[in-house]
C-alpha cells in the first residue's frame, strides 16, 4: 500500500535494516510493555533495592500526612536512588530527572485524568504506579494534584510511572477501611494494548523485541481497525493512540461512557473486537457467513495491506516449511497436494506467487473440491489471519489494571511514550520519536543557538519542552485534552440542569 515517506523515515536507514532494540540491562525479563499487576510494596512483597529501602519512602500508613501531600512520602536528602547498569544510560536517574523536570507534560496529564482543571476524584482517588530498575514497583500511590506528581517523580525519578483506576476512596487510605471489599476501582478509561512480540509467527523481518519500518504496518493495520470500529461500532470520540516506546501501541478511551464500564462490560468490548483467538498452528477464525459488519469493513481496509506490507514486504510463505502454514489453512487436500506437489519443484516461487497459485489451482476444477464461495470465503479467513489486529485482550477486560502513562520514557530505547497523530497515522515513524538523552541535548542547543539573542523576558516565556522535538507531540495531546475536557463540561451542565427543581 502505497504511503506518504516523512523526511524521518527517509534518513532511518532501509527498512530492512534498521531495528529498534533494547538496551542491555541488569534484568532483562521484564515485560515493560505489558499491562502487569505487581504487590503492593507497602506489605513487603515487592522487591527490595539495596542501600536505603525505597519501600521507606513510599510508607502510606503514616498518619502524620496533611491532607495535601501525596501517599509517596518525601524523598532524604542523603538518600540513594536506585541506579541501574553502565549500559542503560536511558534509566540514569540524572536524565529521568531533567525530563520530569523539564520536558514531562504533567499539567497535560492531570487535566486528561481529572477530567476538569480542579483536582476532584477522578484525579485524586486514582492509583499510580511508580516502576524503578530491577523490576521493582511500587502501587496504590496517590497525588492531589499535578505539582505534587511532578514533584515526586523529579525526586524519585522512576524509570516510568503506570496509571490504575479512580477508586472508591483514596488508594492511600485503603488499610483503613473494616471492609476490604469496599475499596474497589469505580472508573477507568478503557484501554487497549497491541504488542509487536503477538506478530512475531506471521512477521519474518524481525522478531521479539526488534522492530522495523517493515513490520511496524502492522502496528497501523491494527489502529486503523480498532479506530474505526470503537467510533464507529461504539459511538466513541475521545480515543488517544500512544506509541509504547519499543514496539507496540496502547489507545486509551476517555469518553465517560467508556470510563465508567464495569468489568462486564470491558469484557463484552474486548470480545466484539477479539475475532483472532487460540495460536497460529492450523487456527480456523470460525467466523460466521455473511460476514459480521465489522469484519466485512475491517477486511476491506486491510486488504491493500495484505497484498503490499504482508505478500510483497513479509513474504511470509516463501520457504517449504513457511509455505506449510498456508497449506494447513487450506480445508482441501487434493487441492493441498497439488499446490505442495508444484511448490516443491519451483522453490523459488514468491509468497505472491503461491497467493495467486491458490486461487488458480482452485478454479482449475479437477484439482479441488471448493466451490467458488467457499474459495471465497477461505481466502478471506486467511487474509484476516495475516492482518486482522492481535490483542492483548486482558488489559481491556478488567478495570483495576495498570497501563504505561502517555509521556513517560522507555527505559530500553529512551524513546517517549508519545501520542500517535491519527491525522498522520501513516508517516508516524517509531524511529524517529525523540530520545531522552537527545531532547535534553536540545534544550541546550536552543539556549545556545536562539536563547542567547533574546531577552530574558522573552526566553522565560519559551517552556523547555518547546525547544525540543517533543514539541508536535505535547500539542497534539494538549489539543485533545482540550476536546475531553470541553466535552465533559457540556456533559456536568447538561446534568446541573436536568437537575434543577424550578
Amino acid at each position: 500500500m502505497p504511503h506518504a515517506v516523512s523526511p524521518e523515515r527517509e534518513s532511518a536507514g532501509t527498512p530492512q535494516d534498521t531495528t529498534i532494540e533494547d538496551t542491555p540491562t541488569q534484568n532483562d525479563t521484564v515485560e515493560e510493555d505489558k499491562d502487569i499487576e505487581m504487590a503492593d510494596a507497602a506489605d513487603g512483597e515487592a522487591a527490595k533495592p539495596t542501600g536505603n529501602a525505597l519501600e521507606d519512602m513510599f510508607d502510606d500508613d503514616d498518619d502524620d500526612e496533611d491532607e495535601f501531600s501525596s501517599s509517596a512520602a518525601t524523598r532524604p536528602d542523603n538518600s540513594s536512588q536506585p541506579t541501574a547498569g553502565p549500559s542503560t544510560k536511558f534509566s540514569d536517574p540524572e536524565n529521568l530527572r531533567q525530563f520530569y523536570q523539564r520536558l514531562c507534560p504533567f499539567r497535560p496529564l492531570f487535566q486528561w485524568l481529572n477530567h476538569s482543571a480542579n483536582p476532584q476524584p477522578d484525579f485524586t482517588n486514582r492509583e499510580f504506579s511508580f516502576w524503578f530498575p530491577g523490576n521493582k514497583v511500587f502501587r496504590y500511590l496517590s497525588f492531589p494534584s499535578a505539582d505534587l506528581l511532578k514533584k515526586q517523580c523529579v525526586q524519585m525519578s522512576p524509570e516510568r510511572f503506570e496509571i490504575g483506576p479512580q477508586y472508591s476512596i483514596n488508594p492511600k487510605d485503603r488499610k483503613t477501611l473494616k471492609n476490604a471489599s469496599a475499596f474497589r476501582p469505580i472508573m477507568k478509561e478503557l484501554v487497549f494494548d497491541i504488542d509487536m512480540t503477538d506478530y512475531d509467527p506471521i512477521r519474518t523481518c524481525c522478531s521479539g523485541t526488534k522492530i522495523c519500518n517493515k513490520c511496524w504496518q502492522f502496528i497501523v493495520m491494527a489502529i486503523k481497525v480498532l479506530d474505526a470500529a470503537l467510533r464507529e461500532d461504539f459511538g466513541f470520540q475521545h480515543i488517544l493512540w500512544v506509541y509504547s516506546g519499543r514496539r507496540g501501541a496502547h489507545a486509551w478511551i476517555s469518553d465517560k461512557r467508556a470510563r465508567e464500564m464495569d468489568d462486564s462490560k470491558r469484557k463484552a468490548v474486548a470480545n466484539y473486537l477479539e475475532v483472532l483467538r487460540g495460536n497460529e498452528n492450523g487456527k480456523r477464525l470460525g467466523l460466521r457467513r455473511p460476514l459480521h459488519p465489522h469484519v466485512a469493513r475491517s477486511l476491506k481496509l486491510l486488504d491493500p495491506y495484505f497484498q503490499n506490507e504482508v505478500l510483497t514486504d513479509q513474504d511470509p510463505w516463501q520457504s517449504a516449511e513457511q509455505a506449510e502454514k498456508l497449506l494447513n489453512l487450506l480445508p482441501d487436500k487434493s487441492l493441498t497436494d497439488a499446490l505442495k506437489k508444484k511448490w516443491d519443484s519451483s522453490a523459488d516461487r514468491s509468497s505472491n506467487q503461491k497467493w495467486i497459485d491458490v486461487n488458480a489451482m482452485a478454479e482449475a476444477g479437477s484439482l479441488s473440491t471448493l466451490s467458488t464461495t467457499q474459495l471465497r470465503d477461505v481466502r478471506q479467513d486467511i487474509r484476516l489471519e495475516y492482518t486482522y489486529p492481535r490483542l492483548d485482550a486482558g488489559v481491556t477486560k478488567t478495570t483495576n489494571h495498570l497501563l504505561k502513562s502517555p509521556f513517560v520514557v522507555h527505559p530500553g530505547t529512551g524513546r517517549v511514550c508519545v501520542p500517535i497523530d491519527m491525522r498522520r497515522l501513516e508517516d508516524f515513524d517509531p524511529f524517529s520519536v525523540p530520545v531522552v538523552t537527545d531532547l535534553i541535548a536540545e534544550i541546550d542547543e536552543w539556549d545556545r543557538k536562539q536563547g542567547e539573542n533574546m531577552t530574558d523576558e522573552d526566553r522565560s516565556k519559551v517552556q523547555d519542552w518547546q525547544k525540543t522535538s517533543l514539541k508536535p507531540y505535547i500539542e497534539y495531546f494538549k489539543g485533545h485534552v482540550a476536546s475531553v475536557m470541553k466535552e465533559e463540561g457540556k456533559g456536568k451542565r447538561q446534568r446541573d440542569e436536568e437537575g434543577m427543581d424550578f
